[in-house]
């Protein structure tokens, strides 16, 4: 039914080549795939507005939306995380066993989503506000924190990809051992942005749990960036998801497009 839905809400609609070989899981709260509709009916309108950033990763690489992190992902496939619902204990097991095993991750964490939406708060269909992934991060050596004191509105940040911009953004650190939040079966713990006591931003730290090989990540831009190498995986992460935002301005918009593609780019040449 899944594919059979992207068939028929994607007629009409040209779609960029996709890069031969290569596959693109995507995993994500964010309207990119199916958009924000009131009924069915809206949904499948031929009309119907694409979101920008499905383009660029069509272009990317041939595109599997995801219902679960439970499926399996072939080794050699990207897999995005864009600000993702609350994993449950299986989908903490598997994702990190297939990152460990050489899987790549491109992860956009933002602690406070600043995209509007039309869904209220307790809708289903509402993008996630605050990202809750502690476990998984702690995992993988990195733990995010917000500034609450920050002030609000878009500003563009100098990074090693380029300008990006931001709106209220996270902020990554190292963490050490996390306990039982990092180390038991399924990562129980609690879920939430803070987090124990780690390195600074724009350091390079190898942290881990006993029994697996420690992560070994490094901070870029404050801590806006994260680059962490897992046993034979990789993470590239982005403590905000600003840049996924629809705009109506075109040079805005095509800005937000070359810093994805960049951000996309950078898992091939990030090593």
């Amino acid at each position: 039914m899944l594919a059979s839905i992207l068939a028929l809400a994607g007629c009409g609609d040209s779609q960029p080549s996709a890069s031969p070989g290569r596959e693109i899981g995507l995993y994500t709260s964010l309207p990119i795939v199916w958009g924000e509709s009131g009924d069915i009916r809206e949904l499948l309108e031929k009309e119907r507005p694409r979101h920008w950033a499905l383009a660029v990763l069509s272009a990317a690489g041939a595109l599997h939306p995801l219902d679960t992190l439970t499926d399996r992902l072939p080794r050699g496939a990207l897999l995005v995380l864009a600000q993702p619902r609350p994993l449950s204990p299986q989908e903490n097991v598997a994702l990190d066993r297939w990152v460990r095993a050489g899987g790549r991750v491109l992860l956009f964490a933002d602690p406070l989503l600043t995209a509007p939406t039309r869904y209220a708060l307790g809708d289903p269909r509402r993008p996630q506000d605050t990202v809750l992934l502690s476990p998984i991060l702690a995992r993988w050596g990195l733990r995010l924190e917000f500034d609450e004191a920050q002030p609000a509105g878009e500003r563009m940040v100098g990074t090693v990809l380029g300008t990006i911009p931001v709106n209220l953004a996270g902020r990554f650190r190292l963490s050490g051992n996390s306990g039982e939040s990092a180390s038991s079966p399924g990562f129980s713990g609690k879920h939430g942005t803070g987090g124990d006591r780690g390195g600074d931003p724009g350091k390079s730290g190898i942290v881990g749990t006993v029994g697996d090989e420690p992560g070994r990540c490094h901070l870029e831009a404050e801590g806006l960036l994260a680059r962490c190498t897992v046993e034979k995986g990789r993470i590239f992460a982005i403590s905000d998801a600003a840049v996924l935002e629809e705009s109506d301005d075109p040079a805005v918009l095509a800005l937000r497009r070359k810093v994805l593609s960049a951000l996309i780019g950078w898992t091939e040449t990030g090593d």
